[in-house]
């Protein structure tokens, strides 16, 4: 006796079909799943039995194996529970064969009830490309299977419930998306008083998809303009929603109302956060908190308190775009394309160079304290930006700050430009022109070539520096509405090159 029923894994953030092939034949009872099954899955034979059993069904006094095929890749999590139960009814004969349009993924709850599992919207993504036709899950993780258009997405409450829709006793009744309004409301730039110099880098970070640092002592706005960051980035394509939300899919971050993620993502992690969780991994891999911030804001407060490996590991992700996670068992790539917005003390004490403080560090504390971020790290930076107190007339003004929907307008202008300008290549954004365009995308005025060879000169630029210094200008003269970048635009893209003239 033998049955056939279809499931799908997780790599990476695609789907693959798994084939769960059941087989029950005579001598000791015995219950064995094959196929590379880490604990989780070996542990579906507990919850399987309990399920069938509590529902008056029988479970087969005969030896069962169970197969999860492709047997080379190894099956975690409790997604297996269903298909496996539906594999040893359907082998048994207590089940008609089920269709190979079929496809089946919940986890079991001991009474048969249904429960969600993560990764659901790259299995049903794989399913439609695949040509299955009706995708059956827990309720739920149905509205966020729907997502997916041209498959007839399922809601199962429990196996009684399946079992007499595969038997043709009860209705199939497809669940039909519902996108949820999101309430959150992003906070407005109008509530920043002061630090113009910091709103135009945060402006132009936001046009270009730049990487931007912030310098100042505390309570000058770090975290206020940083949390204020995606008000002013253009809305998600949706390309980038549909990647944004497979990635919280397969991390379990999508609740049971959930649906497509329509806002950019926000992610503050503590600065005691480890490479790991920063970057990903884990015995079964998930993504880390560079991947979660993906087509988003990745905010680093209390940048240089950060570990050494964490800041070093942010490296390849901020100039690939992507993460790979290398592990003796598995590689998985994750997507990265984050503006990385960060934010510290200009010392230990925060109050060196303010005018209404002293500072009580030496100077060695001062550059130890600098040095925690590397060059190279720093080179990845395309803005820094110093901020100074907010003084008494700026704090308790009664003039109403530029609202983030002015600043979202000029954004949108420029990036539009920027659409147009990259139509057909693999980038979109300033901060992503490749080397090799860089000549053709970045033309300069003589008179602006002279001044960029002088600040090159003069700072002791490295080509990445150069590079930033570049794409920054084109940013600022798409904002301008120029083609050509000019002095003007060089000379204030030098301006926030603020920690190589430090340094």
């Amino acid at each position: 006796m033998f049955s056939k029923v279809y499931s799908f894994g997780v790599i990476g953030i695609d789907g693959y079909v798994v084939t769960v092939e059941t087989h029950i034949s005579g001598g000791l009872p015995g219950f064995e799943i094959v196929g590379l099954p880490d604990n989780a899955v070996k542990e579906a034979k507990e919850r399987v039995r309990s399920a069938i059993k509590n529902n008056q069904l029988s479970f087969p006094a005969s030896r069962i194996t169970v197969n999860l095929a492709p047997s080379d890749i190894k099956k975690t999590g409790a997604v297996y529970d269903l298909p496996v139960l539906l594999g040893i009814l359907a082998a048994k004969g207590d089940l008609h064969p089920v269709s190979d349009k079929y496809a089946f993924a919940a986890q079991l709850s001991l009474d048969g009830s249904l429960r969600g599992v993560p990764g659901i919207l790259p299995m049903a993504i794989k399913a439609t490309e695949d040509g299955f036709t009706h995708f059956f899950v827990s309720r739920d993780n149905a509205n966020e299977a729907a997502i997916v258009d041209g498959l007839n997405v399922i809601p199962v409450d429990n196996i009684a419930q399946l079992v007499a829709m595969l038997k043709g006793e009860a209705e199939m009744l497809p669940h039909t998306y519902i996108q949820k309004e999101n309430t959150t409301e992003f906070v407005d730039f109008s509530d920043v008083k002061g630090q113009e110099e910091a709103k135009r880098a945060m402006e132009i970070a936001a046009a270009g998809g730049h990487n931007i640092l912030m310098v100042g002592p505390p309570g000058s706005g770090k975290s206020m303009l940083a949390k204020r960051m995606p008000s002013i980035l253009p809305p998600l394509s949706k390309a980038e929603a549909m990647q944004t939300t497979k990635l919280y899919s397969i991390s379990g971050l999508i609740n049971k109302d959930g649906g497509l993620i329509t806002k950019r993502p926000f992610r503050s992690p503590h600065h005691s956060v480890s490479a790991a969780a920063l970057t990903g991994g884990g015995h079964n891999a998930k993504p880390g908190e560079i991947s979660l911030a993906n087509n988003g804001v990745l905010f680093l407060d209390e940048f240089p308190q950060f570990h050494k490996d964490v800041l070093e590991a942010l490296r390849a992700p901020l100039e690939d775009n992507v993460v790979t996670i290398s592990r003796v068992s598995y590689t998985r790539t994750y997507p990265s394309n984050i503006m990385l917005v960060a934010a510290m003390n200009p010392c230990p004490c925060g109050y060196y160079g303010c005018e209404n403080h002293v500072c009580s560090c030496s100077l060695t504390k001062r550059q130890n304290y600098i040095n925690r971020i590397s060059g190279p790290m720093l080179d990845r930076i395309d803005l820094h930006v110093r901020l100074e107190d907010v003084n008494w007339e700026e704090l308790t003004s009664e003039e109403k700050a530029e609202s983030s929907a002015e600043i979202l307008k000029r954004v949108m202008t420029a990036r539009q430009k920027q659409t147009e300008r990259y139509k057909g290549l693999d980038f979109d954004t300033n901060s992503n022109i490749p080397p090799k365009y860089m000549d053709k995308f970045c033309k300069v005025t003589d008179k602006a070539s002279k001044v960029l060879e002088r600040v090159f000169k003069s700072l002791n630029l490295s080509a990445r520096s150069y590079d930033k210094v570049l794409k920054v200008a084109r940013t600022i003269a798409d904002l301008d509405g120029r083609e050509t970048i000019n002095e003007i635009h060089i000379l204030e893209a030098v301006q926030y090159r603020d920690m190589d003239r430090r340094i």
